[in-house]
């Protein structure tokens, strides 16, 4: 104790401080160079999604709400079981029940384009990494630090870079469903059966009709697992993204809990439940092979 307390008087002399690395600095003066350098390659790509998005919102709200009901209704059926159908008809039900169809149809909006742009980048992503162990052991830590990554933070470089509003919004939850695409297509490409790709190289497949015609087929209840799962975590983010501006049921939530509306703030939430519910047991259903298609039809 006599040493420590010897050693702790004698370091007092020194300055000790931790001197602090400039990352702050650095990546604004990176984010400056992106704003200066990037910035006609950022308005054609906030054009090209801003465009996407209304036209989908718009072709999704011209459709009455009945229409809306019946179509998922049967799509619900039709892919897995009449369960399956009332239970999503149902979950749309209870979303104009409560007076918040328009804000589900852009949010619903939101999702899919989100979704769409993530499985576009995600599954061909997937695919290489199938292919390349050294390519896999690279983009794992990245997939595990965005995963880990809490999702606050991905609407600040979103923000830096395309400011506040729909586009932001829609690139933050496309950024944050991509890893579970990545991760499911890489992971059900390499199940495939090495016999079976064998196989189809002894009949004379080249690289291209062997991946569309036997390693996807075959992969396709795992890539569409990863499907699943993009898609609940863009739900996930409708919310968080209301902060930038994304509207919606997202917005609901976040005006009624600034006015501490309770009921409102309940009402809302329950709109996103029964979307979350809709959209899990659709691409559930859609993930099934044919053989349990046709067993659930008959239950």
């Amino acid at each position: 104790m006599t040493a420590l307390a010897v050693a702790a008087v004698f370091l007092r002399q020194f300055d000790l401080n931790t001197p602090k690395l400039p990352l702050g600095r650095g990546v604004d003066a990176a984010v400056d160079w992106a704003i200066i350098y990037l910035s006609p390659v950022l308005e054609t790509i906030k054009l090209s999604i801003s465009r996407i998005f209304v036209a989908v919102e718009t072709a999704f709200l011209w459709l009455p709400w009945p229409v809306w009901i019946l179509l998922v209704g049967t799509l619900g059926w039709s892919l897995a079981s009449l369960r399956t159908g009332l239970l999503v008809a149902g979950a749309l039900s209870v979303v104009q029940a409560v007076g918040l169809w328009n804000e589900a149809i852009s949010t619903l909006s939101l999702i899919g384009v989100a979704v769409i742009l993530a499985l576009i980048i995600a599954i061909p992503i997937g695919i290489i990494v199938a292919r390349s162990n050294l390519f896999e052991s690279i983009i794992r830590p990245i997939l595990d630090g965005m995963q880990t990554i809490p999702s606050l933070v991905y609407l600040i470089p979103v923000v830096m870079l395309l400011g506040v509003g729909k586009v932001p919004a829609i690139a933050a939850t496309m950024i944050f469903g991509i890893p579970p695409a990545i991760r499911l297509a890489n992971l059900g490409l390499r199940q495939v059966p090495p016999d079976v790709k064998e196989a189809a190289r002894a009949f004379g497949a080249s690289g291209w009709q062997l991946l569309a015609k036997v390693e996807l087929p075959l992969a396709r209840r795992t890539i569409m697992a990863g499907v699943n799962q993009s898609t609940m975590m863009s739900v996930s983010m409708v919310v968080i993204a209301a902060f930038i501006g994304a509207g919606g049921l997202g917005y609901s939530v976040l005006f009624a809990l600034n006015r501490v509306q309770v009921g409102n703030g309940f009402e809302a939430g329950l709109a996103i439940l029964a979307i979350a519910i809709a959209l899990d047991r659709l691409t559930q259903a859609l993930a099934s092979n044919r053989e349990d298609e046709k067993g659930s039809r008959t239950r």
